[in-house]
Parts: structure tokens; C-alpha cells; sequence
């Protein structure tokens, strides 16, 4: 078993299962918290995680096959999804792919899903088709205020990682969500408030 991440959410390696490669997401026992309670948390955001692995599945969207479940140690073992990190794509590639990304995306939402960690890493492109993967930071919401949040971070990582190509990128992405949320408009609305308090603050650091 090779450990390929360390992450606030789980460890995650590739390993083997039934002959086939696999990926072991472990959530790691909190020192800092009652042991009772963690393995609590921990179990709960295990089951939550693939639990919606499992589900999106049926919305259409690609993502990996669960293959089981361990709960005494809070591990998810499933399909290893050898493919190309859509980050890793030439730029012309991401501009193209992120219109299908909004239209998962937007998937996500319309069925009150919220990912929690969407950027251009979580994107895998596999047999010709696009995987979402990683929902541990996922939750089940109605809050237009937590689809703002993703397409916040998600714009971010754009303006971040993808600087030359953030306006046609985003462009393309907005395209796919609009296409599959009954709420777009309430969505954008609420990402441009976000983007102006946090314009309003730097100014007021600024100025300190």
C-alpha cells in the first residue's frame, strides 16, 4: 500500500483490490478530539462521502465504484481512476472540458449536493469521459449561499492555477451550469456579493 496524499480530510493510497488497482481513503483518528466523538465524525463523514460517490451516479455523473466500506477503521476502497488531472490538461483542453464541468456542477446542485472542494484536481479525464472525484468536504444543502461557495472556489482556482486562461475558462463553465440549475440566476447573484465583501475587506486592510 503506497500513500499518495495526506490530506485534512483522510490519507489517501493506492493499493489493490480483488486484483485491481484501488484507492484507500482512511480518515485518520483526531488526537485533539474525544476518541468517542471522533470515530463518531469520522464514520459519519465516511458513510456521507460514499454514500454520494454512490448516488451521483445516478444523476449521470462519473465517479468511482465503491468497492467497500470499512467503518471500524473509517475507509473507503474504491476504483482507481487512471486518467489525466483536467489541471494537467493543455490550456485549450480546459477551456473546452469546463463547459461539461459546469454542467456537473450544476447537476450536483440542482439534486442539493454541495462539493465542497471543487477545483481543477478533483477533475479526471478517463476513457473520454470526465470523473469527479474527492467528496470529502461534500454536504447535502438548499442553501444558494453554499452553491455560491463552490462556484466561488472553483472561479479561485481558476485566477489562481490557470491565470492565462481564468475569463474563457470560467466563461465556458458558467455556459454547462447554466444549462442544468433552475437557479442560476440567485447562484450568480450570490457569488458577486461574496466577491464584493471580500473586495471591501482587503480595502479596509489596506487602509489599516
Amino acid at each position: 500500500m503506497k500513500l499518495i496524499k495526506k490530506g485534512a480530510e483522510g490519507d489517501i493510497y493506492i493499493s489493490s483490490w480483488c486484483n485491481q488497482a484501488a484507492i484507500f481513503k482512511t480518515r485518520v483518528k483526531k488526537d485533539y478530539r474525544n476518541g468517542v466523538l471522533d470515530f463518531r465524525i469520522r464514520k459519519h463523514r465516511t458513510l456521507m462521502e460514499s454514500g454520494v460517490i454512490s448516488y451521483v451516479k445516478y444523476l449521470g455523473i462519473n465517479s468511482p465504484l465503491i468497492y467497500f466500506v470499512d467503518i471500524n477503521n473509517c475507509t473507503i476502497i474504491m476504483q482507481y481512476i487512471n486518467g489525466i488531472i483536467v489541471k494537467d490538461l493543455p490550456n485549450v483542453k480546459i477551456i473546452d472540458v469546463c463547459e461539461s464541468i459546469g454542467r456537473i456542477v450544476g447537476t450536483l446542485h440542482q439534486n442539493h449536493i454541495m462539493h465542497g472542494d471543487l477545483t481543477t484536481s478533483n477533475f479526471i479525464i478517463f476513457d473520454n469521459k470526465i470523473f469527479i472525484i474527492d467528496f470529502g468536504l461534500t454536504s447535502k444543502t438548499t442553501k444558494i449561499i453554499d452553491y455560491a461557495v463552490d462556484l466561488r472556489l472553483f472561479k479561485e482556482i481558476l485566477n489562481s492555477a490557470h491565470t492565462s486562461i481564468m475569463e474563457d475558462a470560467w466563461h465556458n463553465f458558467l455556459i454547462g451550469y447554466k444549462e442544468t440549475v433552475s437557479n442560476y440566476y440567485q447562484v450568480i447573484k450570490q457569488v458577486k456579493e461574496i466577491e464584493a465583501r471580500g473586495r471591501y475587506n482587503n480595502n479596509l486592510n489596506m487602509q489599516k
